[in-house]
């Protein structure tokens, strides 16, 4: 089925999330580590990025790497570490030329130097860009980000009775992205696990079995599809939404 036929492009999702998982699993089933899956995971982003840039999306966050990811072996992590510098620095130039801009969330002081030297410079580089911003969730956990926004809070010396919903808000790392209209998380897993908490709260969920390797365009343009047949109430009737 052309799944990418059947969206409607007056219904697309501004902001869309998504929790890539699967990737050692895919691995063991083809006989081989872990690390293999997060290497081919990379094809699944690119291909992720084209859809949603094809249809107009204009914000796209990937949960990269947890801070509870650091508990992993250390061989894995300095892996990933490695993945994710070489990536950006082969990938770089493609996403200039078409109109990405890259940014990211998270405590980006636990990231090696190496790690952080590149991915500012691709920040850097890309920053006029507006076809789509990809956003890296690197060393992110939504309790950290919240917890760090009630500190800021805090030595802001703002009131309590100052303090509302857009305060919060503005305080997260999240302050100058709209919130996620759809959340897609792959492999068969329904939990949220720490991602955008408090930015999820009226988001559509969608989760399938496909493990992130196996992640394509056509399983993207499925989940939009998904989305785009339901009806989103925010807490109102039919009635009131007709109204």
């Amino acid at each position: 089925m052309d799944w990418q036929e059947k969206i409607d492009r007056n219904n697309v999702p501004k902001h869309v999330a998504v929790i890539m998982d699967g990737n050692g699993r895919w691995a063991r089933q083809q006989g081989e580590e872990r690390i293999f899956g997060h290497f081919s995971g990379v094809d699944a982003v690119r291909a992720t990025l084209k859809a949603a840039r094809n249809i107009g999306v204009k914000f796209l966050t990937l949960y990269a790497f947890s801070t509870e990811n650091w508990n992993r072996p250390l061989e894995e992590v300095q892996a990933l570490m490695d993945l994710l510098v070489k990536t950006i620095i082969r990938e770089l130039d493609e996403l200039d030329d078409n109109g990405v801009r890259l940014q990211a969330i998270g405590d980006m002081q636990m990231l090696p130097e190496d790690c952080r030297s590149e991915l500012q410079a691709a920040m850097d580089r890309t920053a006029k860009n507006d076809e789509i911003s990809l956003i890296l969730a690197l060393s992110y956990s939504a309790r950290w980000e919240m917890t760090e926004a009630v500190k800021k809070i805090v030595q802001e010396d703002i009131k309590a009775e100052n303090i509302t919903a857009d305060t919060v808000s503005n305080h997260l790392q999240t302050a100058n992205f709209p919130d996620p209209e759809l959340m897609i998380r792959t492999s068969g897993e329904q939990r949220i696990s720490n991602f955008l908490l408090w930015q999820l709260a009226y988001s559509e969920l969608y989760f399938t079995d496909v493990l992130w390797p196996d992640f394509n365009e056509s399983e993207f343009y499925k989940a939009i599809c998904d989305y785009q047949n339901r009806e989103r109430r925010f807490g109102k009737t039919s009635d009131q939404i007709i109204a």
